[in-house]
């Protein structure tokens, strides 16, 4: 299968034509609960998540963004489901980060029962030990060269630390590339970062509007994606070809690793 693809197929049927231990990283969103049913198409979460651990390297990573539907008051439990069941198929669950949005299309009111929900879950699971790990350094830390009373420096400290594993993004509600779920940019290529290198393949099972794609060109990595809908692909080639507004990964104030 060829590198710097993306191929309109069902991506079960696409992972099980994928060789034995290729993928560096995978970064991906499926559709969840009631939204499984995506643009008439279904999916088989657990074939994808035994493919995903027959295909990922050694050491490789998958970042698997999802949340959960509030049904009758009550939250689905799938994310976690999801969860365990990658556990399951032989993954570690190397960190469960939070996706944490600026705002919501349902904000809790004076009626509400529930605090508005404005995260989602990003579980890292990697397929033993991490090969990669390129840690974003970028929290600043208030008592950089801390001195004592006497004025001593008594244990350095650095300007900048390892950011925490709650990730911050503005998302907007502006549907350029007419996807119902586009990533943040920046989230895509702060993970491409976090857990590959240059040269690496980078996955995406649900390909959508291209996002993962087009922030594996700017960081230098290779990339494969599976979408089922044509109507998505040929929005997503469209951007990774130039016909979109193109990003420069010093737009996000990073260099590639």
């Amino acid at each position: 299968m060829e590198v710097n693809k993306i191929y309109n197929i069902d991506c079960l049927d696409g992972l099980k034509l994928l060789v034995d231990n290729y993928i560096d990283l995978t970064v991906t969103s499926p559709p969840y609960d009631n939204l499984r049913d995506y643009k008439g198409y279904s999916f088989n979460f657990e074939g994808i998540a035994k493919q995903l651990y027959r295909v990922t390297k050694d050491g490789g990573v998958v970042v698997w963004v999802v949340g959960d539907q509030t049904i009758n008051g009550s939250e689905s439990g799938t994310s976690f489901r999801q969860a365990l069941y990658f556990m399951e198929c032989g993954f570690n669950l190397h960190d469960t980060m939070i996706y944490e949005k600026n705002s919501s299309s349902f904000p809790a009111n004076e009626k509400s029962n529930r605090y508005t929900q404005i995260f989602e879950y990003m579980f890292i699971f990697s397929k033993g030990k991490p090969k990669t790990t390129n840690l974003i350094i970028d929290k600043k830390n208030k008592w950089a060269g801390y001195k004592d009373f006497s004025g001593i420096l008594k244990k350095p400290v650095p300007e900048y630390s390892p950011r925490n594993n709650i990730w911050k993004y503005t998302t907007s509600f502006d549907n350029t590339y007419n996807h119902p779920a586009p990533f943040p940019e920046k989230l895509v290529i702060d993970h491409i970062i976090s857990w590959s290198n240059k040269g690496d393949i980078v996955l995406d099972v649900f390909m959508g509007s291209g996002t993962t794609a087009k922030m594996a060109i700017v960081t230098d990595r290779n990339y494969i994606g599976f979408e089922i809908s044509k109507e998505y692909c040929n929005i997503a080639n469209k951007r990774i070809n130039g016909l979109y507004p193109q990003t420069d990964i010093f737009d996000f104030g990073v260099e590639p690793l």
